[in-house]
This record gives C-alpha cells, structure tokens and sequence, in this order.
C-alpha cells in the first residue's frame, strides 16, 4: 500500500496514515470477528463493524445518529460504545477485532472501546 500526500499535507496527517498502514497489515475483520473500526474527528465520533473479507460494515455507530450523544467529547465516545455494543449484540456478535485506526490509544478512542467492552463486547 502506499499513502497518497500532496506537498501540503500536514506531518501529523502523514504520521497517523503511516501508523493506519501498520496496524491494518495485522488486523483483518471476519464474519465470525469483525472489526471494530474508530473514526474521530473534531466535532463527531464513528464506529463501525467491518467485515473485510466481503467489504461491507455490518453495523454503525456515530454522534450524527445517535441520541443522547452531542459533539466528540469523551462522554459521547462513550454513549458511542454502549451504543455500538447492543448493536451488535443485536447481531449475535460478541467478539470483535479492534482498530484504532492510527489514533493514540488514549482519550475518546479509550473511553469508546472501555464502553464497548462494558456493554458486551469481546476485544
């Protein structure tokens, strides 16, 4: 694979892409075990399960269609993943693979995945 920049992309956008690349090298969703893939921006967070092997989310989450959860602040990481969790459950899913998509394991990315686990789910 190889990251597409342009001369004005910034260094913290390149860094998070190459980080991206080596984490989805080892990690690959199946229908059994998908993966649960962590989108954050600045005013928004998105969660989805993924089967990579068909390429199709079987299940979203995210601050635009969820209620009770407004802008990107930790509690609505959380709401995101307690969310996400009994959606998929609702799936017969309870195992899933996660993807933190080259974020830093900290912050809104930790609370969504603390509140993944909190409401059923196995990572």
């Amino acid at each position: 694979m190889r990251i597409r920049t342009t001369k004005h992309t910034a260094t913290k956008a390149v860094s998070r892409e190459k980080k991206k690349l080596r984490i989805r090298k080892r990690v690959h969703g199946s229908d059994e075990r998908p993966r649960l893939c962590v989108f954050r921006s600045a005013r928004h967070i998105y969660a989805q399960l993924i089967d990579d092997l068909d390429g199709k989310t079987i299940v979203s989450a995210s601050t635009l269609d969820t209620d009770g959860a407004k802008g990107a602040n930790k509690g609505a990481a959380e709401a995101i993943g307690k969310e996400i969790a009994k959606r998929a459950l609702a799936k017969n899913i309870k195992s899933v693979v996660f993807d933190r998509n080259g974020y830093l394991y900290h912050g809104r990315v930790k609370a969504l995945a603390d509140a993944a686990r909190a409401g059923g789910l196995e990572f």
